[in-house]
């Protein structure tokens, strides 16, 4: 797996040790490839205390959930073919208890007496451990982001009895541990490279051993996400790739100033129907693709007064210091200012102006001046957000449809990884390449 703009390392880490996949992140920046050779570091050195951890934990809850069980009920379970997994006629149809109440997102339903509890609940993870095509998806889901190794394998063999004799024992012990050991020494196959990204990366230049792999990309700003996908498209032994694009306003555009550069590769619009629209989108227009909707509609509002002070800056600025356009940013002052007056006295030696130019006086009289229309601001903000997503997905399916265009991909489609409350760019853009190009 290459994994482009890796930062310093949480996906590379997380899937080399999850899944023991052979995996290069690549970044930009060495302090971030620093920051990733000494988290890897730290993270090898507990991951074997982070899996014990996560089994005892499970061992615990299903005790819990074992003891917690009424002493008159029924099993019934929907998770594995639609049947009871357990028919005995002792059992009584009263005093149900859900276990959805436990564990919401398991996707079954068990009850159980008190004699049979223990013994249904080595049934059921018996059951699900041995056969897992019978699983639903919710389950699948939950045994997939426990830590590798968490979930102990239980063979058939002890689904069909209940206790294991002394020889099984020591087998299945031997087998653990040889399992853990192979595992051990094919693990934390991760390897951060600091390298600078563009269209014409040779990945062989960065990779020596480079080989049949896929490319990954979560929340890589700007055109990092439109080159990616050029990289998938143009290099054979690339098989999927799966982008997370952000920071749309980070893009570059090829009609922003109504200029033509058919040698430069820009990353909006890729597709060649937009192309030929001549389409652009601009910057404000991207800065609002990067709003996030959802997390509006659950209660977190945008931060109205620090953008009301960025607005009122701005007319002081080009009243004052007559600057209707500059590159600076900025940045993050406002959390940092004690007032208005410290805001802009702070922004204005950031950006390098002169802040003798203007009194305390004058800075309070504009606030006063534009604070009746903070409303006004509040609502267009809000409009913005409104049409956020009108623009993301329009940047994606510009995406999409570049790969669609190309002849050597099998499928690409756009898949919905997150929950957009935790994490607004939540879209990520998968391809596979044909079986031919294998």
């Amino acid at each position: 797996v290459i994994d482009i703009g890796s930062g310093k390392g949480y996906l590379s880490s997380f899937l080399s040790m999850q899944y023991n996949l052979k995996v290069y992140g690549i970044d930009s920046s060495n302090t971030n490839t620093n920051g990733a050779h000494e988290r890897n570091r730290k993270l090898k050195k507990h991951w074997k205390a982070y899996q014990s951890r996560g089994r005892v934990n499970l061992k615990s809850q299903r005790l819990e959930m074992a003891n917690d069980w009424p002493v008159e009920t029924e099993i019934k379970c929907k998770a594995i073919d639609e049947k009871p997994l357990n028919n005995d006629s002792r059992l009584q149809s009263q005093d149900q208890v859900t276990i959805q109440d436990l564990v919401p997102s398991c996707g079954f339903t068990e009850t159980a007496t008190s004699e049979t509890s223990k013994q249904t609940e080595v049934d059921l993870v018996c059951q699900t451990q041995s056969d897992e095509s019978k699983l639903s998806e919710e389950v699948l889901a939950i045994l997939n982001v426990l830590p590798a190794d968490a979930v102990e394998v239980f063979s058939s063999s002890q689904c069909n009895c209940g206790e294991l004799s002394e020889e099984e024992k020591a087998q299945r012990k031997m087998a653990s541990l040889k399992a853990n050991a192979s595992k051990s020494s094919e693990s934390n196959l991760y390897f951060p490279l600091t390298s600078c990204i563009t269209a014409e990366t040779e990945l062989s230049d960065i990779i020596t051993d480079l080989e049949d792999c896929m490319m990954v990309g979560l929340h890589t700003c700007g055109d990092l996400a439109a080159n990616t996908l050029r990289i998938f498209t143009a290099k054979p032994e690339i098989k999927a790739v799966c982008s997370v694009g952000c920071c749309y306003h980070l893009l570059s555009e090829q009609f922003e100033n109504q200029g033509e550069c058919p040698e430069e590769v820009w990353g909006f619009p890729m597709c060649q129907y937009l192309k030929d629209k001549g389409w652009c989108c601009g910057r404000n227009a991207r800065m609002s693709a990067c709003l996030a909707l959802e997390r509006v509609a659950v209660g977190q509002m945008l931060p109205t007064e620090s953008l009301f002070y960025r607005a009122v800056l701005q007319v002081i600025i080009e009243e004052i210091y007559g600057v209707t356009k500059s590159d600076q940013h900025v940045g993050k002052i406002f959390s940092k200012s004690s007032s208005f007056i410290d805001y802009v006295r702070k922004s204005l030696k950031k950006l390098e102006l002169d802040d003798s130019k203007i009194s305390d006086s004058c800075i309070m009289d504009y606030y006063e001046k534009y604070k009746r229309r903070m409303n006004e601001l509040e609502a267009f903000n809000m409009l913005k957000v409104l049409l956020a997503p009108c623009i993301e997905v329009l940047i994606l399916l510009d995406r999409l449809c570049y790969l669609k265009e190309q002849d050597n991909i099998a499928w690409s489609g756009l898949v919905k990884l997150f929950d957009p409350v935790k994490s607004p760019r939540c879209y990520a853009v998968i391809a596979l390449k044909k079986q031919s190009c294998f």
